[in-house]
């Protein structure tokens, strides 16, 4: 994933898009760039690892020599970017969040067009830098982000810092990853999480429509290309890893979670002496279900935050695995025989699962029961890349569908439709091998009744396997 934030302001914006940018960090762990405008229409421009660290321990030092009043910075988990490119458009810096699918493809193809990319240490071709050259190829911004939403397979949305100091927003062509834009008094910006504006004074002003085009200056904002009709925007932003107090499409992340969460407590017969959520992302269902259940919800696992990321962090699965077990502490006091529900956000390896249900019992829980805020999750993301899952049998679902069918590819659709034979099976395996008492995922209906958005507008190629590049 990623997270990007750029601002114009009438005076200078350094404070503001160090910030902004910031509130972007859970969105990307990898590479962490800035780059400004400065008075004499120069691109200021910086970029750091922070594979090892967080984005502030970077940047903050050298925050002081990022003048100007225009800026666009970035928390990424693939390019190093935000890349400086000069082209017949004039100059510009440019940063997105995008998963392209067809890289390979298009990069042969603008070699036959005598275009060249830049060599990189992981022997990749930086994204960015790729659409960057699809944009050049157009006759103006416009028409060369067309260009751009016409040629790849998966999704981008891009800043652009013009030369004249303003900047285009330009969000994915079906609105997989969102764009917010935020308004102050002598000020616009742009944030991939509406969570960068609450302490900066920013307001929500509207929201980047799929597809849609805006270019913003310190005070106004117009409309490039109006926005499609169609979109397909990522359900698991309200799942997994939207902030709490985002919004997007006007629907807050911790509303929709608690929600999902309420109505499946309504509807849950198990019987648990409290509800508890597997930080962080699991919090908000859990007090959800416990209101909806009637039961009191208790902190009996808590993460230590001072010091520890999310579990995705690492790309090594080993290490992974060690910060998922080292971050979360179980407390023994609300454990010790109790009958405890846990909500979490979904199971992708079950690594995570596996461990903290081991330590949950030595702990004392007399019984443990799951509840999984979406449904399994039986599809790889073509479109976003939500996980750091490499292929489909990363997932256990596919794992165990192998071993049920002797092909993790046979019978997708039957295992991905609620209290099917097929589903109920795998659901049941899955408990079994973790030694839970009772495991349920919420179902899809649910999950869309708690975004409440159309199911049309959301995409759920994840656990339904709907597709639309």
């Amino acid at each position: 994933m990623g997270g990007f934030f750029g601002v114009a302001s009438r005076n200078r914006c350094h404070t503001d898009l160090f910030y902004g940018t910031d509130y972007n960090s859970h969105l990307g762990t990898k590479r962490g760039g800035l780059t400004t405008l400065n008075q004499k229409g120069e691109f200021v421009r910086s970029i750091h690892n922070l594979e090892s660290t967080y984005f502030r321990t970077k940047f903050e030092d050298e925050l002081p020599k990022f003048e100007g009043n225009s800026g666009i910075g970035i928390i990424s988990d693939t390019d190093a970017q935000p890349i400086v490119i000069s082209s017949h458009f004039g100059r510009f810096a440019i940063a997105s969040v995008a998963k392209i699918c067809n890289i390979d493809e298009l990069e042969k193809e603008l070699l036959a067009q005598n275009m060249h990319f830049t060599e990189l240490s992981s022997g990749k071709t930086n994204q960015t830098e790729l659409i960057s050259l699809l944009i050049i190829q157009g006759k103006n911004f416009v028409d060369g982000i067309e260009n751009l939403f016409n040629k790849i397979k998966g999704s981008c949305s891009i800043l652009i810092l013009c030369e004249d100091g303003s900047i285009i927003a330009a969000r994915d062509k079906l609105g997989r990853t969102p764009i917010i834009i935020g308004k102050k008094d002598g000020a616009f910006a742009a944030s991939s999480e509406s969570t960068s504006f609450p302490n900066l004074d920013y307001e929500i002003e509207r929201y980047v429509g799929p597809g849609e085009i805006v270019r913003f200056t310190s005070d106004k904002i117009e409309q490039l290309r109006k926005p499609n009709e169609e979109m397909q925007i990522c359900s698991f932003l309200w799942v997994y890893y939207g902030f709490p107090t985002s919004f997007y499409e006007g629907k807050n992340v911790e509303e929709v979670r608690f929600r999902s969460g309420y109505i499946m407590g309504k509807k849950d017969n198990s019987v648990a002496d409290c509800a508890c959520g597997i930080p962080d992302s699991g919090v908000g269902m859990a007090t959800g279900y416990a209101e909806g259940k009637g039961i009191p919800y208790h902190r009996a696992i808590a993460k230590y935050t001072p010091t520890w990321p999310r579990s995705f962090t690492p790309s090594n699965q080993e290490m992974r695995s060690l910060v998922a077990k080292m971050k979360l502490i179980p407390n023994r006091a609300l454990l010790q025989n109790k009958r405890v529900l846990f909500c979490d956000d979904s199971i992708v390896r079950g690594t995570q699962l596996r461990d903290n249900v081991k330590v949950l019992y030595e702990y004392g829980a007399k019984e443990i029961h799951m509840r999984i805020a979406c449904p399994p999750l039986i599809y790889a993301c073509q479109f976003v890349g939500f996980t750091a899952s490499k292929s489909p049998m990363e997932l256990i679902t596919r794992r165990i569908i192998e071993e049920l069918e002797g092909d993790p590819n046979k019978n997708l659709e039957k295992y991905a439709k609620t209290d099917s034979p097929e589903y109920t099976k795998m659901v049941e395996i899955i408990r079994e091998r973790f030694g839970l008492n009772s495991l349920k995922f919420n179902t899809l209906e649910t999950l869309i009744e708690a975004i409440g958005l159309p199911k049309c507008k959301v995409c759920t190629h994840c656990f339904d396997g709907s597709s639309h590049f």
